[in-house]
């Protein structure tokens, strides 16, 4: 059932558009015609006389924010090649190049002017300007949702990709972890929201309201983190279920035909899916944070829940398996791998190629003998990868390096955990458990700073260590 993204983001321009026109309405002068919304090269000097009005800040607050509302009203008027245009004149005109932030560091050395100067005058203009949103109505979304725009941007223009890094620190200002709200979400909510649980969901795609309905219910929990100047979108949530023991099998847990059970009775919360919704905050962390409050909640609610773990998925597993096997051919398997495939095969294949042509055949996990054969060696390159750090001391795995910095432990790797086609495209299927002892967060946290990976028996002989 997956719900059109593009109807979620046509809702929110128009309630940007409708609070932009209605803050705007307060502007004690207006700036000439409107822009057409393509922007051509003759409207470009025009739109830098709004930006430059807004800079300038002349009158009170009142003001100033109309002009704001006005200028982001104006953004959101444009098509896309308008906006693209709109925020290429932002960054490259109202940026900070790195002359002209010599310039000011030489002229505050020459002055005798604070620090606190020097930090306002290497402020890039552009991001002065939205500052001034954080007072208008739907001000922050647009500020969140023009970074995700200057990111996309960024990737083809250096100056673009500047100005979204430059905004970095004001978003993770306005978002800091203490002015979140943790909210739980159940059936009750509004159509609104339950539309952008299904939008945002990025790691097992809600299929139906049946299945929306089963992720809500009883003995499942969904919480998300929300900011005061923007109710209605959620940063970030986390769908929980609560069960008994560690569960290792995606299908099963998510299966809407199970019969619900008693929570009071779950002795383990399960974080089976976790989803940042604002492209705009990327790089600015809330998910440690929502993982560690929402066992505490679990904690307060249901204290038989002893138990705190994740069924993750592995997404570069796939990758790696398939490169290890590529590049290092039969020094990727031991002897005894080698020989567990030859009865498989017939001998027609050995090896490497053998295990390549086993897993290029179609289901192949539903051949017992396919199945024994390839366990072992795939759930012991998954151990090493798990268990592998970077020339940083990161891991090498994003979900892995995730968890292990918020304190958990590898615990657990899940043979055919995900048979969907994406689990089997990404990893082969396999999931792992990260898990959450609460009285030891804080020192695997400290062991995982100093390149160290923490995992359980069963993980650390899988690999071989």
């Amino acid at each position: 059932m997956a719900l059109p993204f593009s109807n979620t983001v046509d809702r929110t321009l128009e309630r940007l558009r409708h609070a932009f026109i209605e803050t705007a309405r307060g502007a004690r002068e207006v700036v000439g015609a409107p822009l057409r919304p393509d922007l051509p090269d003759d409207d470009v000097p025009r739109l830098r006389g709004r930006i430059d009005a807004c800079l300038e800040g002349k009158g009170g607050v009142t003001a100033r924010r109309a002009r704001a509302a006005e200028l982001g009203e104006v953004y959101l008027s444009l098509s896309p090649v308008g906006r693209r245009k709109f925020l290429l004149t932002l960054a490259h005109d109202y940026g900070l190049p790195r002359e002209a932030a010599l310039a000011h560091v030489e002229r505050w050395r020459a002055s005798k002017e604070p620090p606190q100067a020097l930090v306002k005058a290497l402020e890039p203009p552009a991001v002065h300007l939205l500052r001034e949103f954080v007072g208008v109505p739907q001000g922050v979304k647009f500020v969140v949702d023009l970074r995700a725009e200057l990111m996309a941007l960024g990737k083809s223009d250096a100056g673009a990709r500047m100005l979204s890094e430059d905004l970095r620190p004001l978003l993770s200002a306005w978002f800091d972890v203490g002015f979140l709200d943790l909210v739980r979400i159940d059936w009750r909510a509004s159509a609104a929201l339950l539309e952008k649980l299904v939008t945002y969901e990025a790691v097992h795609t809600i299929r139906s309201w049946r299945d929306l309905k089963n992720r809500l219910d009883s003995d499942r929990r969904c919480f998300a983190f929300f900011h005061p100047r923007m109710p209605d979108e959620p940063l970030i949530f986390v769908e929980v279920a609560l069960v008994n023991g560690m569960a290792g099998n995606v299908q099963r847990l998510l299966d809407a035909r199970a019969e619900t059970s008693d929570p009071e009775h779950a002795n383990t919360a399960i974080f089976y899916s976790i989803s940042n919704c604002q492209q705009g905050l990327a790089g600015i962390s809330f998910g440690n944070f929502l993982i560690k409050r929402v066992a505490e909640e679990l904690v307060r609610e249901l204290p038989n829940i002893k138990d705190f773990a994740t069924l993750s998925p592995v997404p570069g597993l796939r990758h790696h398996i398939d490169g290890r096997l590529k590049n290092e051919g039969d020094d990727a398997l031991t002897p005894g791998e080698i020989a567990s495939l030859v009865p498989v095969t017939n001998n027609k294949a050995t090896g490497a190629t053998a295990v390549r042509e086993l897993l290029d055949k179609p289901v192949w996990w539903e051949v017992p003998a396919i199945d024994k054969a390839l366990r072992p060696i795939l759930v012991r390159f998954t151990a090493r990868y798990l268990t592998s750090t970077d020339d940083r001391g990161r891991a090498v795995d994003r979900v892995a390096h995730f968890h292990l910095g918020n304190g958990a432990i590898v615990e657990r790797i899940n043979w055919l955990a995900d048979t969907s086609a994406n689990g089997l495209k990404q990893s082969y299927g396999i999931m792992v458990n990260y898990r959450y002892k609460l009285g030891d967060v804080d020192a695997n946290h400290a062991a995982y700073a100093n390149g160290r990976v923490v995992a359980s028996r069963e993980v650390r002989a899988a690999a071989r260590i």
